[in-house]
């Protein structure tokens, strides 16, 4: 088990890594969104204007699924994956901000902001790392 840990870790490397992480949790997100969603949606009032709580759920999949799918792609060609999970927080943290202030109906709205904003920070400090090469690395180096 520890060498197909080890050989895995090799093959994504840390960027690829963070993407195949954050992408599964991004998409379980949006798959419990679906399925058991969240019962106060007062911090969601905003985007629940423009769209239902399913089609936000399926965005995250979508998200979730592009960072997968490019946590296998060297660097360079694996942006979309960190693109795809930050644009998905964005829209969730300005709703929850706004719940909070101006609109005055979600008194807990600004922490959950902030911890939106800190769980994607990760995401953004990886997206600018470079990947060391590893010359044994299957498909080929991330430069």
């Amino acid at each position: 088990m520890r060498r197909a840990v080890h050989h895995l870790r090799r093959m994504l490397g840390r960027r690829g890594t963070i993407l195949l992480s954050y992408g599964t949790v991004w998409a379980l997100y949006g798959y419990g969104q679906l399925v058991s969603p969240q019962p106060d949606r007062r911090g969601l009032a905003l985007l629940l204007g423009l769209f239902p709580l399913a089609v936000w759920a399926w965005a995250w999949i979508a998200a979730g699924a592009v960072a997968v799918v490019a946590a296998w792609l060297p660097q360079g060609r694996d942006w979309p994956g960190f693109l795809a999970l930050v644009l998905i927080v964005i829209p969730w943290t300005l709703a929850y901000l706004a719940s909070w202030w101006p609109l005055a109906v979600f008194p807990r709205g600004w922490i959950a902001a902030v911890i939106w904003t800190v769980i994607a920070i990760p995401v953004i400090v990886v997206a600018g790392w470079a990947e060391h090469p590893c010359p044994n690395r299957r498909f080929g180096t991330r430069p």
